[in-house]
């Protein structure tokens, strides 16, 4: 089978052999081409065509797409979340523990003190007060946990403060103790008091301005309070006599030592041996005579040893 073209224009006729397969397949793959073009040419225009409906509901697809995977993250931060704020609820915990235990302790060392009731009350804040900060956080945690924070951060300064006044008030306390003359000087008996008593030597009446404790010679004497010696020597009457200024008004005197153990100048400490009894001076044995001082006068050094016992 031939295909005879003629031009118009007289030129020599073209003559397309059906037989020849090279022919064939040109003219197959025209063919095809030209179908191609026109299925994507009826997609096109339909896609002009189409819907405005059918548009909007492809975006909707995609967009219920984009929500689900937005989902699936917020879970993951929402568990990553939930986490910390376990771990946040746990060391709460574990602060209001030691919370609980530092009131205990406050209460104990209040009892130990022996502080009025009511003095030191940890169960209740003190009174505090400033300028509110008006100032907003840039983030919040959630209101209970956030209440509960600011709660015991609030519980914690209250202690800190009241850990901190008892403290210095049993410190004072204790130096105050110290200073103050307290106890037995020497291991012994008490073999003249205070007071009005018969000379031990003319047998008149006479003023006894200390207390004298019978101890054997040799008996270590210490220290009733803490302070500076101010005098260490002899003195008519007394004999070798050792006096302890302690700094608060209170001054105290061991008189009628064998033997002195201390200098002016040195510091001692309740309960240091300053000096051995003895008999020295205007003295009918081995004892110690013992004085206190408050403020320039003698007073009676019988409630000092009693509040020792």
């Amino acid at each position: 089978m031939q295909i005879i073209l003629v031009s118009r224009t007289k030129k020599v006729p073209k003559t397309w052999n059906l037989a020849d397969k090279r022919l064939r397949f040109r003219l197959f793959g025209l063919a095809a081409a030209a179908v191609l073009g026109c299925a994507g040419l009826g997609g096109a225009v339909a896609m002009a065509v189409a819907s405005p409906h059918d548009r909007a509901l492809a975006e909707i697809r995609q967009l219920r797409q984009q929500v689900q995977q937005q989902n699936l993250q917020l879970t993951g931060v929402r568990k990553d979340a939930q986490r910390d704020i376990d771990a946040l609820a746990v060391k709460l915990g574990q602060l209001q523990a030691q919370s609980t235990r530092l009131n205990a302790l406050g209460e104990r060392l209040t009892q130990v003190g022996k502080l009025d009731d009511g003095e030191f009350n940890f169960d209740e804040q003190p009174a505090v007060g400033g300028v509110e900060d008006s100032a907003d956080s840039a983030y919040a945690l959630p209101p209970t946990l956030n209440a509960s924070i600011d709660q015991l951060a609030g519980q914690f300064d209250s202690q800190q403060a009241q850990l901190s006044a008892l403290q210095s008030l049993l410190l004072d306390a204790k130096i105050e103790s110290n200073l103050k003359p307290t106890g037995m000087p020497v291991e012994g008996y008490i073999s003249s008091y205070f007071g009005g008593r018969p000379d031990p030597f003319s047998g008149h009446a006479a003023y006894h301005t200390g207390l004298d404790i019978s101890a054997p010679k040799g008996t270590p004497v210490h220290a009733v309070a803490e302070g500076m010696v101010t005098f260490a020597g002899e003195r008519t009457g007394y004999g070798d006599v050792i006096e302890i200024d302690h700094g608060n008004g209170y001054m105290t005197r061991y008189a009628h030592n064998s033997k002195l153990d201390v200098s002016p100048g040195q510091r001692v400490h309740v309960g240091d041996v300053v000096s051995e009894a003895g008999s020295t001076g205007r003295s009918t044995g081995s004892h110690v005579h013992f004085e206190v001082w408050y403020k320039g006068r003698v007073v009676n050094p019988l409630a000092f040893v009693k509040n020792h016992r």
